[in-house]
């Protein structure tokens, strides 16, 4: 039986509460007049919007109102929702006339609701695609939003337009993103940027002329991503069918020699090269919905700055190989003063493929040098710009050649940025949950990675004198944890009966059902597959014998971690407000535990306030680029979220509690081990009832802590 529609006085009631009307003097009446007339669906959907939207301020409230009848004659609910939304986010970033702009402006909106119910926001879809470009071949690339919605790539970065909007269902524009990453990756990948264009495009007409490269490098590429990514390939070809027009002049037998030419799997730039004479400007295609532009004064820049850095570093790198090398070599050692002249060789195995995809080893006096990894980057990054590795890069840099610190990305001090209205640049944006709106404020906190400088002093050996029993016992329990074997049951062969299964057996047989042959039981021992990040509290409650317990957990945390081998990093978190949000890297995920990182801990020091959410997502974020079976995220902490400005009480529970929803939802396990006696009545909510633990003596914390790490690790 539906409900009974709203009386007049209900809704006044309702609207004098969201509007504040006592002090903000709004007329709730004239709201109430347009309300009463719909039914209660409309009439709770309408309230609804407003109460949320008045969160953010009244007067938007007021007016949203005023034109949601309008609104929902024009577009369905979920459209209405998001021009709602999209009225608060311009509060957020511009204030309030450009929001009621938003509000007022309800034709422009729907005009343009095509775009906002169909189309693929970069922002929503970046998780996925940033994942997709850095798991393909070579460079490690970035996603950006580009500022005049043209994609192109300067070789580092891929920049796509904020939205893409060109066809009717949103996994269509989504799959448009897709195959947008996947040709500019193609660009760079296989040696577009390698061909001279100054030299090509030196004539009486240089626009045309591009556009013929653009197309024939487009055919190259295509049956490159055909061989590499054959799925994609075959949505590429379906998007161009719905998105261009068959062009019937380009099927002639000189254009299909053309395609045969540069499909071939050896083609390369110089075919490319070769092609532009074999065809007219009358024979070029439609460009296509995924291809962009070239914009080849950032390609330039960003080359130049990064060949020079790279040969600097690789040349540095290979200076380092030949001193290890000739270490081993006790009679080469004794007559050499230094490495200028050595001089390296390349080893490949090219099998018919391009040389980027080849494996390719370093030889030093005939005999192969172990590459280590940063070394295999650098390689792989100057194979794609060369498309081999150019002889001058071979001879190992001589004492003092570079100054590498001319090369480093010059750093903001970030007591100096937080004073100027610049406070973004060079800082992680991310979004924070307002659970009155129920919906995030965008880009809302500003977030930046600092270093902690080591601080040698006896804090490290102290600890480890203090709590030698303890990690003793400590020792010797993963020591066991990681020589246990585990039973598995309901196997074809194996060392023992497993009695239920015998039953479950005898019980099938007895019924006139087929008898299993998986009775039996073993032992097997499997490799553990686990990343645990720990994001430990700085704010300025922790200082004294709390921070002292922290450091010590971790001290006795990274000592034991390392006999089960597990990966593993160490983040400390404070801030002042959303604008100063300040992470503290103590040990990333590839860095080794050393005197560097016991140093790190050692000056772990108390800051300012715990904005949660802010950093949760950072982490999730960091987590994403880890590949390990089991992912847990351990927040150790003395207090619930709190911050200077508005992010305490209810608010900041609840933006944490949806950045753990997210973090979950990534497949990351978050825990929270507290010292807070109040705990139990806001953890349950956040984590749930499973995921913290309460230690009531900050002195149990060492050995809770480890106790707790052990037991989410089996």
């Amino acid at each position: 039986m539906p409900r009974p529609t709203l009386t007049f006085e209900e809704i006044i009631e309702r609207l004098d509460v969201y509007f504040d009307a006592e002090f903000t003097f709004i007329k709730s009446e004239d709201a109430a007049e347009l309300i009463i007339k719909q039914p209660r669906s409309i009439q709770d959907f309408i309230l609804n919007l407003c109460k949320r939207i008045s969160a953010t301020n009244e007067e938007l409230a007021f007016q949203f109102t005023m034109n949601s009848i309008r609104a929902l004659e024009a577009m369905d609910q979920h459209m209405v929702e998001a021009w709602a939304m999209t009225a608060t986010d311009n509060y957020d970033r511009k204030g309030l006339t450009p929001a009621m702009i938003v509000i007022r402006d309800l034709d422009n909106y729907v005009h343009t609701a095509h775009v906002n119910a169909c189309g693929a926001v970069l922002d929503e879809e970046i998780s996925i695609l940033l994942p997709f470009v850095q798991g393909l071949s070579g460079r490690k690339l970035k996603i950006a939003e580009a500022e005049d919605n043209h994609a192109y790539t300067d070789t580092e970065t891929i920049f796509l337009p904020a939205i893409t909007a060109l066809l009717e269902e949103s996994k269509d524009n989504f799959l448009i993103y897709k195959a947008t990453v996947a040709f500019h990756w193609a660009q760079i990948q296989f040696g577009t940027f390698r061909l001279p264009f100054d030299e090509v495009l030196d004539c009486d007409d240089p626009v045309t002329q591009l556009k013929k490269i653009t197309a024939l490098e487009t055919i190259r590429l295509e049956a490159c991503i055909k061989r590499e990514l054959p799925g994609l390939y075959r949505d590429m070809q379906i998007l161009k069918q719905k998105t261009t027009d068959n062009n019937e002049q380009t099927h002639s037998d000189n254009w299909q020699n053309v395609v045969d030419k540069l499909s071939a799997i050896d083609a390369c730039v110089n075919d490319t090269l070769h092609c532009l004479e074999l065809i007219s400007d009358k024979q070029l295609p439609d460009s296509c919905c995924y291809q962009g532009v070239l914009k080849l004064d950032q390609v330039t820049d960003i080359m130049q700055k990064r060949i020079e850095k790279e040969k600097a570093y690789f040349r540095i790198a290979l200076s380092e190989l030949a001193k290890e090398s000739l270490k081993k070599n006790k009679e080469t050692t004794e007559d050499t003063d230094d490495n200028e002249t050595t001089t390296f060789n390349i080893k490949t195995r090219n099998d018919k493929q391009q040389i980027s995809n080849s494996l390719v080893e370093l030889e030093l006096e005939g005999e192969l040098v172990a590459i280590p990894d940063h070394v295999k980057e650098l390689m792989t990054s100057i194979i794609v710009d060369f498309g081999e590795i150019p002889p001058e890069h071979l001879h190992a840099a001589g004492p003092g050649e570079y100054d590498l610190k001319k090369y480093e990305d010059e750093m903001l001090n970030p007591d100096d940025v937080w004073q100027g209205t610049y406070h973004e640049e060079g800082a992680e944006l991310y979004n924070e949950w307002n659970f009155k709106r129920q919906h995030y404020h965008k880009n809302w906190c500003v977030l930046r990675e600092l270093e902690i400088e080591p601080k040698y002093d006896d804090f490290v050996e102290d600890t480890l004198d203090k709590h030698k029993g303890l990690l003793k016992s400590l020792r010797h329990t993963f020591e066991i944890l990681r020589g246990e074997d585990k039973l598995l049951k309901r196997q074809v062969y194996g060392d023992d009966i497993d009695i239920d299964a015998l039953v479950e057996a005898y019980a099938d047989v007895k019924s006139g059902m087929e008898m299993t042959d998986r009775l039996f039981t073993k032992m097997h021992k499997e490799e553990r597959n686990v990343a645990v990040m720990f994001m430990v509290d700085m704010s300025g409650s922790t200082k004294g014998w709390i921070n002292d317990a922290e450091r010590e957990s971790l001290i006795l945390l990274c000592e034991v971690i390392q006999i089960l081998g597990d990966r593993f990093a160490i983040y400390g978190f404070s801030g002042v407000t959303r604008t100063r949000c300040e992470l503290y890297k103590i040990k990333a995920f590839d860095e080794e535990y050393n005197d560097e990182i016991k140093g790190r801990i050692s000056n772990i020091q108390p800051k300012d306030y715990t904005r949660m959410g802010v950093f949760i997502r950072h982490m999730t974020r960091i987590f994403n680029g880890v590949d390990a079976s089991t992912k847990l995220l351990i927040t150790i902490s003395d207090g619930k979220p709190d911050d200077y400005d508005t992010y305490r009480g209810e608010y900041g529970v609840e933006d944490t509690r949806q950045a753990l929803y997210e973090a979950h939802r990534d497949g990351i396990h978050p825990y929270c081990i507290t010292i807070d006696e109040e705990a139990r009545d806001y953890l349950p909510h956040m984590y749930g009832a499973a995921n913290y633990s309460v230690i009531d003596d900050v002195t149990q914390l060492p050995l809770k802590v480890s106790d707790i790490y052990r037991k989410l690790t089996t």
